[in-house]
């Protein structure tokens, strides 16, 4: 393995790439530390801490944003403006056939799809930009001090442009690592965000111990539970259900194409993190819509069900988390399409005839595989919550334990070595798995 990595440095291309990648992302970790015009960032620190934020909707977004939503800077918004746009066009591409012809045509069908999605971040990003600049303007902390001192109109237009701004040159930082560095730059960003919390959850928990409010062999404990987690997670990406495909000789010319026997992979966890995003956005409706209800004692006691250390809650999220899995995986794979491309090319399931059989068949093998990953992934979205309510942990910790968080980090983790493993083996130095010599790739976001 240490091999590996002298490697990486020995072949020019990659290592200008890897240092390029490395300095994006510490403009982009700088650019976190910008507060935006016109904020008292002590009240906003105070209000964050009084608060407790992490478990809820801004601590998702703070998430995603790598703590610069809670500083409110520059990049306060991320990059999930454009997450937003890209699952609106991917949905779109489901159900429309202007986007189904798109996603056809390929090279030009991707430009075309690219441009609209910035055109949708843009508009996204100038939104949700205003509901911010609301947010702060009405944000006061315990002793009555103003995050923002001089609200109006004009705090209003900037704090929009800068933070449409800022989300902006977040997403060209993301294409150039994709373009010019190690690829999966959105993706990477978002990682590095996540990965930025790390530290301070440690620190958390050495002062645990430290204070005796935690004692070592209890550490060790949930430093086991991370690690077998974090091994489950690993298992639940790079999980594959290949099925067998053969492709008949033609004859082409002079020429004899196919003949060859190679397989479809079908994932255990298709739909990726989205479920999970899809699931929580659902959630915080019945918690938004509640609090509005502050002095109603029948609206309070329902309150109870969703917070975050209920049964009820862990029940509601996991069962919409088995569904939007469904849901997003009909969309990211298509049986007809794939029986259609190969019934085109030649190739065939042994056993099974071409075209509508053989949809059917790849439907009913699909809809098997996702129910055990589905429970798998609700299980890793609950167990944060668990881990937070039965153990004295604080939720920055807990959430390396699943959840978002710690899908983001194995996907990323292992694409970016899928990355650097291909570059390596294109030029005949040893890969990161001297056994396999290959790491299966993911699904970008």
């Amino acid at each position: 393995m240490i091999q590996s990595f002298q490697s990486l440095f020995k072949i020019p291309e990659l290592k200008q790439r890897i240092i390029f990648t490395l300095a994006i992302l510490i403009v982009y970790r700088i650019g976190g530390h910008v507060p935006i015009p016109g904020i008292n960032s002590e009240a906003l620190l105070a209000f964050f801490s009084e608060a407790s934020q992490g478990g809820g909707l801004l601590g998702l977004y703070d998430l995603f944003a790598g703590g610069a939503f809670s500083r409110a800077t520059v990049f306060a918004l991320g990059i999930m403006p454009y997450i937003s746009a890209s699952i609106i066009i991917q949905l779109l591409g489901a159900a429309v056939p202007y986007f189904q012809k798109l996603q056809k045509e390929g090279e030009e069908g991707r430009k075309k799809i690219t441009q609209y999605t910035r055109y949708g971040t843009v508009a996204i990003a100038t939104m949700q930009a205003y509901g911010v600049s609301i947010f702060l303007e009405s944000i006061r902390t315990n002793v009555g001090a103003a995050v923002v001192p001089d609200p109006g109109f004009g705090f209003r237009l900037l704090t929009m442009i800068t933070l449409c701004a800022g989300t902006i040159m977040i997403m060209w930082l993301g294409e150039q690592i994709t373009e010019r560095g190690i690829g999966n730059g959105i993706s990477l960003i978002i990682y590095i965000g996540i990965i930025a919390t790390f530290p301070n959850a440690m620190l958390d928990e050495y002062q645990q111990i430290a204070g005796g409010n935690r004692a070592i062999l209890t550490e060790v404990f949930l430093l086991g539970v991370m690690v077998l987690t974090i091994a489950g997670v690993v298992a639940l990406t790079q999980g594959t259900r290949k099925i067998p495909v053969q492709y008949a000789k033609r004859v082409v010319g002079r020429k004899i194409y196919g003949g060859q026997s190679t397989h479809i992979p079908l994932r255990v966890n298709t739909a990726g993190v989205m479920p999970i995003i899809f699931a929580q956005s659902i959630m915080f409706v019945p918690q938004t819509a509640l609090s509005f209800f502050p002095n109603n004692e029948i609206m309070n006691s329902l309150a109870r069900y969703f917070t975050f250390d209920s049964a009820v809650y862990w029940a509601i999220y996991g069962t919409l988390i088995v569904f939007f899995t469904y849901f997003y995986t009909a969309i990211a794979f298509n049986p007809v399409d794939v029986a259609d491309n190969m019934k085109k090319y030649g190739g065939f399931i042994p056993g099974v005839r071409p075209g509508k059989r053989t949809a059917e068949f790849i439907d009913n093998i699909l809809t098997r595989i996702t129910l055990p990953g589905s429970f798998c992934l609700a299980f890793v979205a609950i167990l944060p919550y668990i881990i937070t309510r039965f153990v004295n942990v604080s939720f920055n910790f807990a959430s390396f334990y699943g959840g978002t968080s710690l899908l983001i980090i194995v996907g990323v983790s292992l694409d970016t070595l899928q990355q650097l493993e291909s570059h390596l083996l294109m030029r005949h130095y040893d890969g990161f798995m001297k056994g396999s010599g290959k790491i299966k790739g993911r699904k970008r976001f």
